[in-house]
């Protein structure tokens, strides 16, 4: 199985070569594997060192240009370090660009909390208008780095080391229906897909899955939804899309759980794995959260 964040690097590499209007701009970060293509277009590829304020920036100038830009760096580097730029360089600029942020949630939890970075989405969601991907799988990734650069908005692709066993198409405002039941709906996003399948396995609920939540695909959760019950599993802030879930069942009364990573800091180094599990985002741990949020007749196996 491919690496995600070395899939993008490959990807990002490769349509730089074939659009003289795709530019990448990054911070250090990544840099191995772009030092051959920044040689063969460095007019195209930059690297502005770590300087993440100036690495949006530089992005947001290629934009106002009338390049494509791809601004890559750490999630917590790019979007919570430089949120004033994004927020000023592309939206109240209008412009469009494809930031990519590697490492998000706790990806990089020996790093410490410097480089961890649950809130992103959450932070990105307070500016209009962003596409937002959170791609499961290397082949995920690629293909919305493809779709991103081929657009003309605002795109945020968010890459973690963690994926699901299988791929799913990458269309923006559309979830995937990998299972159907009676009961309630569980939302998966992103790498939750696989913690999700065998957290309820043996319960009688359906599944969804989002590799891209922003748009968020009102119509799909509307047309499955067999019982009041949404469970809403998302890798980085929990509740960060239940605004959302209930913008869409504002007329139908439902019960929503939001799970993902919480807002106390564990301030132990540990493997991303631990992290997770310490957030209830193992399969274990969802299913404790969903059997515990379900009728005992719904949860019961």
């Amino acid at each position: 199985m491919r690496d995600p964040r070395e899939t993008f690097a490959v990807t990002a590499a490769r349509l730089v070569d074939e659009d003289l209007s795709v530019a990448l701009v990054y911070a250090e970060i990544s840099g191995q594997y772009f030092r051959e293509v920044e040689r063969r277009h460095p007019d195209r590829v930059v690297n502005v060192g770590i300087r993440e304020q100036l690495l949006v920036n530089v992005g947001a100038g290629f934009a106002l240009s009338g390049m494509r830009p791809v601004v890559h760096t750490f999630s917590s580097f790019l979007v919570e370090r430089a949120f004033e730029q994004v927020k000023l360089g592309f939206g109240h600029q209008d412009v469009g660009g494809v930031l990519v942020g590697s490492g998000g949630s706790v990806d990089i939890s020996r790093g410490g909390r410097t480089h961890q970075s649950p809130g992103d989405v959450a932070l990105v969601d307070t500016l209009p208008g962003w596409t937002v991907h959170v791609p499961g799988h290397a082949d995920e990734v690629e293909r919305s780095v493809e779709l991103a650069v081929a657009g003309d908005g605002r795109d945020y692709v968010r890459v973690v080391a963690q994926q699901n066993a299988r791929a799913f198409p990458v269309a923006p405002g559309r979830f995937h229906v990998v299972r159907r039941g009676e009961g309630a709906t569980v939302v998966a996003v992103g790498p939750m897909l696989d913690p999700v399948l065998a957290a309820v396995e043996g319960l009688d609920v359906t599944v969804l899955y989002a590799n891209v939540v922003r748009p968020f695909d009102a119509t799909t959760l509307r047309a499955v939804l067999a019982s009041p019950e949404v469970v809403l599993v998302e890798p980085y802030l929990a509740g960060t899309s239940s605004r959302l879930v209930a913008d869409a069942l504002s007329d139908v009364p439902h019960r929503l759980l939001g799970l993902g990573i919480g807002t106390d800091e564990r301030r132990r180094y540990g493997t991303p794995e631990q992290h997770l599990a310490a957030h209830g985002l193992d399969a274990a741990g969802l299913r404790r959260a969903v059997a515990g949020f379900l009728s005992p007749t719904r949860a019961s196996a």
